[in-house]
């Protein structure tokens, strides 16, 4: 059981998440209106010809911000990015950045760059799922992490981990590669679960939330199952459950929707999705 000194820890953890993402009009979900944005990758193949257009499509169909995969042509232009957002009524909600970006040599350049768009963030989307499916190997992964989580809490940012199936793999007993590394990362280390794919690698999304208390500041809303390219509520994620242990234990700051099975009807998918979880 969390002693009171750590629940306030990771609830102050949340507050301070919470009132770096807050402040746009976009749309927000469940009692405690949490602000919803949308994972761009979502909107990749219109991104492809117009970046700047998926930035401004996203705050005309209502969310609060974006995640970034990726920065189309703005790369090394993050005054320029981050007046898109503000052109937008949009806030960075977080950025999917490679493992090697978080290391010693490159983490500085990294944070600095966050810094400049606004976007307290920053979660590593993938890591070779070979050095995951060793505990050994995953241990020294987590060695890495926690040493890029300290070196960015030190200027107020946060660096986490996305979930992929393969993470849901068991490699130590009962337990999974994604619970040996958040067993062995601080608490200020982000829990970003996906829903869906989680679901998809045989995991337990909702018991996840719950065992790593504070820790979700970023959750990513997909749907699992259902018709090809179904959007939310047509699967089998339960929304309602994951947004209420979101509120209740996850200390969860944003959610962030990704539709990544229709790429050509990706606004209107999109649209459907937003609209779901703010009827919950």
């Amino acid at each position: 059981m969390k002693t009171r000194r750590e629940f306030v820890k990771s609830m102050g953890l949340a507050c301070a998440g919470l009132a770096a993402l807050r402040g746009s009009a976009g749309t927000v979900a469940g009692t405690k209106k949490i602000p919803v944005g949308i994972q761009l990758y979502s909107f990749r193949k219109q991104g492809e010809k117009d970046f700047a257009g998926i930035i401004q499509k996203a705050g005309e169909l209502g969310f609060s911000g974006v995640e970034f995969a990726g920065y189309g042509p703005y790369g090394d232009k993050p005054a320029e990015l981050k007046k898109l957002l503000d052109d937008a009524g949009l806030k960075a909600f977080g950025t999917h950045t490679g493992y090697n970006l978080i290391q010693p040599d490159q983490i500085r350049k990294t944070m600095d760059f966050h810094k400049a768009i606004g976007c307290p963030y920053i979660i590593v989307p993938w890591i070779d799922p070979k050095q995951m499916a060793v505990k050994d190997t995953c241990l020294k992964i987590a060695e890495v992490l926690t040493r890029a989580s300290e070196t960015a809490q030190a200027e107020g940012l946060y660096v986490g981990y996305h979930a992929h199936g393969g993470d849901f793999h068991k490699i130590d007993g009962d337990r999974t590669a994604w619970e040996v590394l958040f067993d062995h990362t601080p608490k200020a280390f982000i829990h970003q679960i996906d829903l869906g794919n989680c679901l998809g690698g045989g995991g337990d999304p909702y018991a996840m939330i719950a065992r790593y208390p504070g820790r979700s500041l970023s959750v990513h809303l997909k749907e699992h199952g259902g018709p090809k390219g179904a959007v939310f509520g047509q699967g089998t994620v339960d929304f309602k459950r994951a947004l209420a242990l979101c509120e209740q234990v996850g200390g969860t700051a944003c959610y962030v929707i990704e539709h990544e099975s229709d790429p050509e009807q990706a606004f209107e998918a999109a649209k459907k999705c937003l609209d779901y979880v703010a009827s919950l």
